[in-house]
């Protein structure tokens, strides 16, 4: 396949192995949502029992289904990959790059969540929404510039982070049940009923907390043996993660009443102060800013990722300075935003020595950060509420295609099973609790998403236009 700009990246010295791309998958799925999750849910009551149970279900089928697409795929099954060869290119680049998207938008929420659960330490943070801002973007230029030094170190930091993060998780469900109080379960069952709505709505919400199970197939050419890795590395990855999510979410909810909680800008320390003290609360604090802090490094690797596989793996021959069809250079404004696009696709396509998209995870950080400046009047767990939604429904329609995908391919007889029948199933409930949780999302992160989604029309035209190879010299 041709490809855009340089020739593609150097060869590493030494690439992600199985723990490190584990680490990738449990990092970027257990960050900031789970531990700020809590507060967003509380409004929901007996609803969330019943949304963590289909968020459980949902996660572990798409999982599996992520973890057939890599097996089958040599590895990259990643949600461009996969609908790329079941659909074609133009679906494969809508789904990109509402993936990409989804990532971006994402990392706001985590780095909200990051700076959240700061404040509860810093507490000047909190005071004022254009300081905690201003410190978001600060911790994402941060991580960006990790990321930037190679994937090696990004896979080191998510490595010790992931180990770190997981210790609250653990403790918080386990202290709740040797220090049980019949009191807790009768204020739960005081709140809000089961409601198919409420389900949905807490599906979807918590959906976020367990997002990042694709993690492992996006940087397929980064990891040691990627068909044999990557589908371990998900399966395992997925399954830890749902399992401790829900409980410590459930755990907090129960331990902490829902009015104190909807207002909590660190639930989990709020759950370690009822349970242990308030030095707990400050141990819990700091595990969970570093929780999110290593869920921001591995998704700013994963924003650079997906853009620079958008641009090099793409359907763009090499790139030409732009003319008309007749061989003629173009004049004008046409002439100058497709300069200005083939300039920047042949900087997408760019590696540097290390192997890292530089230009890509700089040109996203920068979206990232006009959305956290574009909200820096809201309170940090309006704009994670909402930030949280609108990623999570992008996510969603790559999660629903990618389902689809897999159905295609098999019946195609491109994807081969020892128990097909059961792959389709799992297939299936994956597609079907996607298509679900996009309805549970609400209208407007609906429409936000779908707008978002359906800019990468324009941008695929433009790409096209941009890289058309110059015309052949007519013969004399």
């Amino acid at each position: 396949m041709p490809q855009l700009g340089a020739a593609g990246p150097p060869q590493l010295p030494r690439k992600l192995g199985f723990w490190m791309c584990l680490a990738l998958v449990v990092g970027n799925i257990i960050g900031s949502g789970v531990y700020l999750l809590p507060a967003s849910l509380a409004p929901l009551g007996r609803s969330v029992l019943t949304g963590w149970f289909a968020t459980a279900l949902g996660a572990i089928a798409l999982g599996i289904v992520f973890t057939a697409l890599s097996r089958e795929l040599k590895g990259n099954g990643g949600p461009y990959a996969a609908t790329r060869a079941a659909f074609g290119p133009l679906a494969g680049f809508v789904i990109a790059w509402g993936y990409w998207v989804s990532i971006w938008v994402g990392n706001v929420t985590i780095a909200t969540g990051a700076v959240s659960y700061t404040s509860a330490l810093v507490p000047w943070i909190a005071r004022s929404p254009g300081t905690s801002a201003l410190v978001t973007v600060a911790v994402v230029w941060a991580f960006t510039a990790v990321c930037c030094f190679g994937v090696r170190a990004a896979g080191w930091v998510q490595s010790v982070t992931t180990v770190l993060k997981c210790l609250p998780l653990v403790a918080v469900p386990l202290a709740a049940l040797v220090r049980f109080r019949p009191e807790w379960l009768t204020a739960a069952a005081a709140g809000p009923p089961v409601t198919l709505d409420g389900t949905a709505a807490a599906a979807t919400l918590a959906l976020w907390a367990v997002v990042g199970f694709e993690s492992g197939t996006v940087p397929s050419e980064k990891i040691d043996d990627p068909a044999r890795t990557i589908p371990r590395a998900t399966l395992a990855g997925t399954l830890v993660s749902a399992l401790l999510c829900a409980l410590a979410c459930s755990a907090v909810m129960l331990v902490v009443p829902s009015e104190r909680l909807a207002a909590s800008n660190a639930p989990f320390a709020d759950a370690a102060r009822v349970l242990f003290g308030d030095g707990a609360a400050v141990v819990v604090v700091v595990l969970a800013a570093v929780s999110a802090y290593g869920a921001l490094n591995g998704w700013i690797l994963l924003q650079g990722e997906v853009l620079w596989q958008l641009v090099r793996e793409g359907n763009f021959p090499r790139v030409f300075p732009p003319a008309s069809a007749s061989g003629a250079p173009l004049f004008g404004l046409a002439s100058v935003i497709l300069h200005v696009t083939a300039f920047v696709l042949r900087a997408l396509a760019r590696t540097s020595r290390r192997g890292a998209p530089v230009f890509a995870l700089v040109l996203t950080s920068l979206f990232v950060t006009g959305l956290v400046l574009m909200n820096s009047g809201s309170s940090m767990v309006k704009i994670f509420t909402f930030m949280a939604l609108l990623s999570t429904t992008a996510n969603l329609v790559a999660y629903l295609t990618c389902a689809l995908a897999l159905l295609t391919l098999q019946r195609r007889g491109e994807i081969g099973s020892r128990r097909p029948a059961w792959l389709a199933g799992t297939a299936l409930v994956g597609a079907a609790y996607s298509l679900w949780a996009i309805v549970g999302a609400g209208l407007e992160p609906v429409l936000w998403g779908a707008a978002l989604i359906l800019m990468a029309l324009p941008f695929y035209w433009l790409m096209r236009r941009a890289v058309l190879p110059r015309p052949e010299p007519a013969e004399s």
